[in-house]
């Protein structure tokens, strides 16, 4: 089965609509993941259908949770869940946030090849990144913790209609309990990612 195959079949155990072109543009950064993985070590995950899965679908799935038209990936590594969302929805714009040099070289590749004129890739550390504009929302799977995630991004998002958006595995019971009283649970969503083994939540958060 070719790559292609693979994700149209994925995509057919989900609702999300996906055009040709998509598809097309989710296979070519898979590939450019895979060749620059060889010599940059961009993600554990190593073969290109396992890739498919674990990082194209589980981060599509959270797609139908966003709010809003602006959103920074922190910690996007190799541009994970932003690359892949970008792509879905070309109308939203998508800042990806990443410390690593190296991986900031492979997301600027990314965005010249695939002509995604919605991704910005900014090199920095998120306490020293301070937008002109608050974001719609704050993405990452890079924290440790929810309070980590709440701490490092709160000056990221409005008051207003900010949301913090943490992709999860188990849903994080002691990390909920343990967020500070100005941080409060508005959603969990509990994501169905086709033929991957475990469970995944996301959860979203707003500040009062």
């Amino acid at each position: 089965m070719t790559l292609s195959d693979q994700l149209v079949a994925l995509i057919k155990e989900t609702s999300l609509e996906v055009s040709t072109e998509q598809i097309s543009l989710l296979i070519q950064y898979v590939e450019l993941l895979n060749k620059w993985n060889k010599a940059y070590n961009l993600t554990s995950v190593r073969d290109p259908k396992d890739m498919m899965i674990k990082h194209i679908m589980d981060s599509l799935m959270v797609g139908p949770h966003l709010k809003g038209q602006s959103f920074i990936d922190v910690g996007t590594g190799p541009g994970l869940p932003g690359i892949p969302l970008a792509i879905l929805y070309p109308e939203r714009n998508f800042v990806l946030l990443d410390s690593l040099g190296k991986r900031i070289t492979f997301l600027r590749q990314v965005v010249f090849q695939l002509k995604l004129n919605n991704v910005i890739p900014v090199k920095s550390r998120v306490e020293q990144y301070h937008p002109e504009q608050p974001f719609d929302g704050v993405l990452s799977r890079a924290f440790s913790s929810l309070n980590d995630m709440v701490t490092w991004c709160e000056h990221l998002v409005s008051v207003e209609h900010g949301r913090f958006l943490a992709l999860k595995g188990i849903y994080p019971s002691d990390e909920i309990a343990a967020l500070p009283d100005n941080i409060a649970v508005t959603n969990s969503y509990a994501i169905a990612v086709p033929q991957l083994d475990g469970e995944r939540h996301l959860i979203e958060l707003v500040k009062s």
